[in-house]
């Protein structure tokens, strides 16, 4: 069990680091944030297919969870979208700074959700991650637009993650994955039909755009993400949405080097970036403590 517990630990870690060049991805690719999404989510429903059909894995679920993994897919959708659109209307390291709020929200969610105590070192380092985020938010005021976007999108991202928690306790995590991303599609083809984006210029895109766009799909979302659903039978969600706040870390690292130009934030904005760092490593070795003398009292 716990060297169950430490691979999930560290294949989570490589999930984020993933999800930071996800959103180097985003920036580059050069159509509209629900056509990102609507690509995105098509692409890799189709890869968890044939990969659940070469599995020989049931595609069989009760009508009650296909409606769940709906409202979930519908939104890791929206989650998506406000995503990208908060990176096309400020930046990468903008948008993934505001994403240090996931694990603040997360510790007052999750008791809501699982039926838990509310952990006082979870509100409190949350409370610190608000405040590095703050000093950010007072020196880059001209992206306030994309940081109320990004907001909006963690929010939807911390509500399908609880969900999903609950939901891989009883389904399969690409099952789960599939059926999610189906149900997106559908929604935002539903929007798409109504609002007649379905043109010839809608599917007019560039070689580019193609390529990123399967790396988007593939490694960024149908491995990561069916990768993280899993990891949720190990570590409680709140544990997968602090250490999701390296994410930044690693998507902004990755932004400057790849990207440059409007990438490259003031010295302030760095130390607010830090200060979520040091959180996130304090909350694992607060974890760690706990859980130590958990097992040195049972013994």
């Amino acid at each position: 069990m716990p060297n169950d517990r430490l691979k999930s630990y560290l294949n989570l870690h490589l999930i984020v680091f993933i999800w930071g060049f996800t959103a180097i991805l985003g920036a580059l690719i050069t159509i509209s944030a629900d056509v990102i999404v609507w690509y995105r989510m098509l692409f890799a429903a189709l890869f968890l297919g044939v990969h659940l059909f070469l599995s020989k894995k049931s595609f069989r679920i009760p009508w009650y969870s296909l409606l769940k993994l709906s409202f979930v897919g519908l939104l890791i959708a929206l989650h998506w979208i406000f995503f990208f659109h908060a990176i096309h209307v400020s930046n990468v390291s903008i948008t993934l700074s505001v994403f240090s709020l996931g694990a603040f929200l997360a510790s007052l969610l999750e008791p809501l959700f699982y039926g838990r105590k509310v952990l006082w070192y979870e509100v409190f380092f949350g409370l610190i991650i608000i405040a590095g985020l703050s000093i950010i938010m007072q020196v880059e005021v001209n992206y306030f637009e994309g940081m109320l976007f990004a907001l909006v999108s963690i929010v939807l991202g911390v509500l399908f993650t609880l969900s999903n928690g609950k939901l891989i306790q009883s389904h399969d995590s690409a099952v789960i994955t599939f059926y999610e991303f189906l149900a997106g599609i559908f929604f935002i083809s539903c929007y798409f039909f109504f609002q007649n984006k379905f043109t010839v210029d809608f599917f007019d895109v560039s070689f580019n755009n193609w390529v990123l766009l399967l790396v988007l799909s593939s490694v960024c979302t149908a491995y990561a993400f069916t990768a993280s659903v899993k990891v949720m039978k190990q570590l409680s969600p709140y544990t997968v949405m602090l250490t999701t706040n390296l994410e930044p870390v690693y998507g902004i690292v990755l932004a400057y080097f790849i990207i440059g130009g409007k990438e490259k934030m003031s010295a302030s904005f760095y130390i607010g970036a830090v200060i979520i760092i040091l959180t996130v490593i304090s909350n694992g070795i607060v974890k760690h403590r706990k859980k130590i003398r958990k097992v040195q009292n049972s013994n």
